[in-house]
């Protein structure tokens, strides 16, 4: 393991005498549950332990704590500590598991011979000196052949603001009129999804976890599909200053992979960043485990926005090699949706 990073050491330093003085002040630990995933062998449950003000600590009573959280205006939710190495407990069926956060107060946790069937499920994560709070998990079954890869910013939803400006925004301004849905996604997805019973649909972002009550809050309000997310943090790490977005893309679509070596994936990104490379990298890495790339093209004014120039990144379908997984492109989910399912119906005949 590297050294720990100055900036981390400092993180790490504050919030040590950070907590103490925000529990003299009536600040309690709460849990935030994230959305799981698993098969037949594993489960994976995702969470964080926080502080966050409250003039009595919670009971299971409680509503839930994400949504809570969603109706704070954006700052709030940065204005918390971490918890770090706090114990946890994960309840699965009728079995106990014991984890520990780690020193941001993220819960990671792996359980296996979990008994769960195939299909959507309740899991219960208790930290220590918090209330018991619900987390669902979605178990994939073992005969699944299709998955739903989708990015987040630009893909399905759209903040007009300038991409460097994109972490003050989120942070600041919460509410979901603050955000505007791409117009037929959810609908693709959705529908993706009705031809494919059980297939799982993960939302991979760059995004920071802080954010990821709102996206729930967005996503659900516009009917797209529930599924796991995938974000990180933004802040210190143990190595540098920063998270890569592009390494933490390329990291979770390998260990999806490797969880799930019999699901081709339709990858699903946006061409005002770095979405169409990763993509047609992956492709080129496991050609086998792609089954498409849809990817959709934002306007001049959104690439302006994306980064500085009107025109794409990369241009969609061009520099790619024999052996890649088929791309299709457009607007919005009405133009790319039958482009998609020609692609996917094609794919199914070869």
């Amino acid at each position: 393991m590297p050294e720990t990073h100055l900036a981390a050491a400092i993180e790490n330093g504050i919030n040590r005498r950070l907590v103490p003085i925000l529990r003299a002040r009536g600040w309690h630990p709460r849990t935030l549950p994230y959305i799981g995933y698993g098969n037949q062998d594993f489960v994976r449950v995702l969470g964080r332990v926080i502080l966050t003000r409250g003039h009595e600590p919670l009971t299971a009573a409680d509503q839930p704590v994400e949504e809570d959280l969603i109706s704070r205006r954006g700052w709030r939710s940065f204005v918390t500590a971490s918890v770090g190495y706090m114990p946890v407990t994960v309840r699965v069926g009728d079995r106990d598991f014991p984890g520990t956060a780690d020193r941001g107060g993220y819960l990671d946790l792996v359980v296996s011979d979990h008994g769960l069937a195939p299909g959507w499920h309740d899991v219960t994560i208790t930290a220590k000196a918090t209330a018991p709070v619900t987390e669902r998990v979605q178990i994939i079954d073992a005969g699944a052949r299709f998955g739903i890869i989708s990015d987040i910013d630009d893909t399905a939803l759209v903040t007009l603001v300038p991409r460097p400006f994109i972490a003050v925004w989120n942070t600041f301004i919460r509410h979901g009129s603050a955000r505007k849905v791409v117009p037929g996604m959810a609908q693709m997805y959705r529908d993706l999804l009705a031809e494919h019973p059980g297939a799982p649909i993960f939302y991979l972002s760059t995004g920071a976890w802080n954010i990821m009550p709102t996206l729930v809050q967005f996503l659900r309000g516009h009917r797209f599909p529930a599924g796991t997310m995938l974000m990180t943090d933004w802040g210190p790490t143990n190595s540098g200053w920063f998270r890569s977005g592009q390494e933490h893309k390329r990291h979770a679509l390998r260990r999806l992979t490797a969880e799930f070596p019999h699901i081709r994936w339709v990858l699903v990104g946006d061409d005002g960043q770095h979405d169409p490379y990763l993509y047609r990298e992956f492709a080129q890495e496991f050609p086998s485990r792609v089954a498409v790339i849809a990817i959709r093209e934002l306007t001049p004014g959104e690439q302006v926005l994306a980064h500085g120039s009107p025109v794409a990144v990369q241009e969609v379908g061009t520099a790619r090699r024999a052996g890649a997984a088929a791309e299709v492109a457009g607007g919005d989910g009405a133009s790319l949706a039958p482009k998609l399912r020609a692609a996917l119906h094609q794919g199914d005949r070869r």
